[in-house]
């Protein structure tokens, strides 16, 4: 694939706008992950991506329960952070695959945790600490990503 979208944000609140922009162009059966060290923000673009689909409530980290469900009238998003996962197996004793489905969306921060039993992401969202901020880069791995990058970049 060769779609993506690299951007310097200064702000949390301009993460959680192109989050919130990238979740307008996103539809069900749809897999994100989210990579980045600790505090680089993977959790506010869940947030704002959360809001962008409509989501008004607290959006937490979802670090000791693994996800957090979230309902909207056509489809599921679940968020996931694997960090606390301590080895890959342990996401299938969860049921997990059950959310990887037609109907839903995935936000999964440190999906490497979870190597050989995640289904393959549509977009890879790499979150860096950057002097300025934060430096955000959306790769797309599927066609569906790469289509949805592109409507991202023409709005």
């Amino acid at each position: 694939m060769t779609g993506s979208v690299e951007k310097v944000l200064h702000t949390e609140s301009e993460l959680e706008a192109i989050a919130a922009r990238l979740a307008g162009h996103a539809a069900a059966n749809l897999m994100i992950y989210l990579r980045g060290p600790l505090g680089a923000g993977k959790t506010t673009f869940a947030r704002g991506f959360l809001r962008g689909l409509g989501y008004t409530g607290v959006v937490k980290s979802p670090t000791y329960t693994l996800v957090e469900p979230y309902s909207f009238d056509s489809m599921m998003c679940y968020h996931f952070d694997l960090y606390r996962l301590a080895d890959p197996e342990e996401l299938e004793f969860t049921g997990a695959r059950d959310y990887f489905n037609e109907s839903s969306i995935c936000l999964i921060e440190w999906p490497e945790k979870a190597a050989g039993f995640l289904a393959e992401e549509d977009i890879d969202c790499v979150l860096e600490h950057h002097p300025q901020g934060r430096k955000m880069t959306l790769n797309a791995c599927s066609a569906k990503g790469e289509e949805i990058l592109l409507r991202l970049k023409a709005d």
